[in-house]
């Protein structure tokens, strides 16, 4: 089963006996959980009929009395089990009993970050049960994410507004969330446009935006204004191993969209296959026109030696870096364009 057919089965309050909650992204498995409780259970009945156990602080055998335990003044009791990623092979054989022969009204519900679907127990779950899971977000899904989170509360952002948003909150979705219900709180409820004005009064994050600007500048071959992003990321307590890792993260992916580019690949092919946000894939693909694939192998082994220099207790890193800026705008300003292409 798929997190959407859960969301549907939630909706129809057609819950099966048996539900496997598991994956990496830990905001979308709870939100989903509470969906499902609140599916089960209501507020006035869970006193008597809701309990929720750990694999840390709670054995199979409590857990096991609680799901065999049939439900008082209500249709169906439902039994949580967090964390059950940390039960032995043998804690998973005794629930296994279980859920050969589950209770019709009972639903059983276990969660776990992470699962092999090849193990005894799984393959015998799928077979009673639904295994449901919640993969991490990648950058790409983040705007369709928050342009649907909005929408619920009748609102839309502008395409530069929304930009920006998704540049600054990242990709965890707790903490997009929590943004978001800044921004729309600070909005106001008559306001049905979120705007570039109101995410930069709520979503604040100077460094952020001076990392992508200097990857911009020094990816454009502007000298001047990458050295000064690079000396405010510094004095702002950036380490410069970080601004390396960015610098190297960002001409990777001009790299990568340059060789696409000589194979006539559409904007979408390339969005997809480098993992550039599509809000931010025009600016990436004409910087990576201007260059010539020898300028990358260039530039690549000055990071190399820009590493070598910062992990050395001889260098001193703000010199360190001036120095790489500068050869790295000096190979930016002398590619030869790439063709227009697709």
């Amino acid at each position: 089963m798929k997190a959407a057919e859960l969301a549907r089965a939630v909706a129809a309050r057609k819950l099966p006996s048996l539900l496997f909650l598991y994956g990496e992204e830990a905001f979308l498995l709870n939100e989903s959980l509470k969906e499902v409780i609140d599916a089960a259970v209501a507020p006035e009945d869970r006193d008597f009929n809701l309990d929720i156990f750990s694999a840390n602080d709670n054995t199979v055998e409590e857990i096991l009395d609680a799901a065999h335990a049939y439900p008082v003044f209500a249709p169906r009791r439902c039994i949580v089990v967090k964390e059950t990623q940390r039960f032995t092979a043998d804690e998973y054989e005794q629930l296994l009993k279980y859920v050969k022969k589950p209770l019709d009204s009972t639903c059983l519900v276990l969660c776990a970050d992470k699962i092999d679907k090849r193990k005894k127990f799984f393959t015998n779950f799928k077979k009673h049960g639904e295994l449901v899971e919640f993969k991490r977000f990648y950058p790409d899904r983040i705007p369709a994410f928050v342009k649907e989170r909005v929408t619920k509360v009748q609102k839309r952002f502008t395409e530069d507004a929304l930009e920006l948003f998704c540049r600054r909150v990242g990709t965890n979705l707790s903490e997009v969330v929590a943004e978001l219900d800044k921004l729309v709180s600070y909005s106001g409820a008559d306001e049905p446009l979120i705007e570039v004005d109101h995410v930069i009064a709520v979503v604040s994050d100077t460094r952020v935006d001076s990392i992508f600007d200097l990857t911009d500048a020094a990816g454009s071959g502007n000298l001047g204004e990458a050295l000064l992003l690079t000396e405010r990321l510094q004095h702002e307590g950036e380490h410069p191993l970080k601004i390396l890792t960015m610098l190297v993260r960002h001409f990777r992916q001009l790299w990568k969209v340059n060789s696409l580019l000589k194979h006539n690949a559409s904007q979408g092919e390339i969005c997809k296959r480098v993992g550039i946000n599509p809000y931010f894939a025009s600016k990436t693909i004409n910087q990576a026109r201007m260059f010539d694939e020898a300028v990358f192998v260039d530039i690549y082994a000055l990071f190399v030696q820009t590493d070598m220099d910062l992990k050395s207790s001889a260098g001193q890193p703000p010199a360190v870096m001036q120095v790489c800026i500068t050869r790295l705008v000096s190979l930016s300003n002398s590619p030869r364009e790439v063709g227009s292409r697709g």
